[in-house]
C-alpha cells in the first residue's frame, strides 16, 4: 500500500493519525510501504466564525498536533498559549466569553481570515497554513486537505421551556463549550451540507487510495458529515481500495467527546456494533469491509460480520504512539485479504 486517506474530526483523529506515522516510520505496518502518502481529510462542519476571524477547530487540532505544537493537556489550541487577548475582549463585555481564542492562536485565525478575505478558498488557505506546520517534518508524504471549501455549520437543537417551540438551536462550538454536551441533544442539523461539493483534492485521494480509514472520530459530527458531503460517500464506496474503521465506542459510551449524546440524539444504537452498523457493509451498499472494536467488546464481533463487515476485537486505548500504531496495524491486517 502506497496511499492511504484518513477521514479525520479533531482529538481522537489527529491522535490516531500520529500512531498511524509513527507505524508507517517504524515499518510496522503490514503492506504499507515506508513511503507511503497520507491524505487526511478533515472535518470543517464545525467551523465558526468568532470575534470577526474564522476558526476551524478539527483542521487546526490536526494540523498543530502533527506539526508538535499542540498543547497536550487540553488536546486543542497551541501550547504554552496565553490568554491576553481573550481577558481584554472579556473586559469589554464582548460576547462570547465563554469561547476564547489564544494568543499564539489568534495568529493562525487572522492569517486564515485575511486569505479568504483576499479569496483563496479553504483549501488553499490551509495548503500554505501546512506548509509551516507539516511539509518541514513530513515534506510531500502528507496532506491536509478541508472536506469542503464551502460554508457548513453543525447546530444542535436542545430543549428549552423558554422557547415557544419548546427548543432553541445552538452551533455546534456552544453545545460543546459552553454547555459541555451536558444537555441532551433533540436534534443535530447540518446547515448548508447537502449543497456543499468536496474540496479539490478529496475525491480523487479517495478513489486512488489502496486503504480508506475511517479513525474512532465522532461518526456523526465528524466522520458523519465528511461523508454528508455529496460525492464523498459514493467515492468510498466505489473506491477499489479497502476501507475499515476504528469504534469510537468502548463499552456503552465513547472514551472522549461526544459521540453518545450524537448517536442518541439521531436514533443510533450506543455501541461498537451500532456505529458499525450505521456506517454499513460495503457489499450491502454502506462504507466498510472492515471494523475493529476493544476486545472489551469481543461479543459484537458475530453481530458486526453477519452484517457483511468483516470485524475483529483488539485493544483500541490510544496510550501512546505505540499502543496506536499498533491498532493502525491491526486495522490493516484485518482488511488486507478481504476481496
Amino acid at each position: 500500500m502506497r496511499s492511504l486517506t484518513v477521514l479525520s474530526g479533531g482529538m481522537g483523529g489527529a491522535r490516531f493519525l500520529q500512531g498511524l506515522l509513527h507505524g508507517i516510520a517504524a515499518g510496522t505496518l503490514p503492506g504499507v510501504a515506508p513511503d507511503a502518502h497520507v491524505t487526511v481529510v478533515a472535518n470543517n462542519a464545525d467551523d465558526w466564525w468568532v470575534h470577526g476571524l474564522k476558526v476551524c477547530p478539527d483542521l487546526d487540532t490536526v494540523m498543530y498536533t502533527l506539526g508538535d505544537g499542540i498543547d497536550l493537556e487540553r488536546g486543542w489550541g497551541r501550547r504554552a498559549e496565553t490568554w491576553s487577548a481573550k481577558e481584554e475582549l472579556a473586559a469589554y463585555g464582548v460576547e462570547p466569553t465563554w469561547f476564547g481564542l489564544g494568543d499564539r492562536d489568534i495568529a493562525t485565525h487572522l492569517v486564515r481570515t485575511q486569505m479568504l478575505e483576499a479569496g483563496y478558498p479553504l483549501s488553499q488557505v490551509t495548503a500554505a497554513l501546512c506548509r509551516r506546520w507539516l511539509t518541514p517534518t513530513y515534506g510531500e508524504t502528507l496532506s491536509l486537505l478541508p472536506m469542503t471549501d464551502d460554508r457548513v455549520e453543525t447546530h444542535v437543537a436542545v430543549a428549552d421551556a423558554d422557547a415557544a417551540s419548546g427548543k432553541r438551536v445552538v452551533h455546534f462550538q456552544e453545545y460543546w463549550v459552553r454547555l459541555r454536551a451536558e444537555v441532551p441533544a433533540e436534534q443535530v442539523v447540518f446547515v448548508g451540507l447537502d449543497r456543499s461539493t468536496p474540496a479539490p483534492g478529496v475525491i480523487d485521494a479517495i478513489a486512488g487510495a489502496d486503504l480508506v480509514v475511517l479513525p474512532p472520530s465522532n461518526p456523526v459530527v465528524s466522520v458523519g458529515t465528511i461523508l454528508g458531503v455529496p460525492g464523498i460517500r459514493d467515492a468510498v464506496r466505489n473506491t477499489p481500495g479497502k476501507v475499515v474503521g476504528l469504534s469510537p465506542i468502548v463499552g456503552d459510551s465513547h472514551v472522549r467527546g461526544m459521540a453518545r449524546q450524537m448517536l442518541t440524539a439521531i436514533g443510533v444504537e450506543v455501541s461498537a456494533a451500532g456505529v458499525a452498523l450505521n456506517y454499513g457493509a460495503r457489499s450491502a451498499g454502506g462504507v466498510l469491509d472492515g471494523w475493529l472494536v476493544d476486545e472489551r467488546d469481543a461479543e459484537q464481533v458475530a453481530r458486526i460480520e453477519a452484517a457483511g463487515i468483516r470485524a475483529a476485537a483488539v485493544p483500541l486505548m490510544m496510550t501512546d504512539h505505540d499502543a496506536t500504531a499498533a491498532m493502525a496495524a491491526s486495522a490493516v491486517d484485518l482488511v488486507r485479504s478481504t476481496r
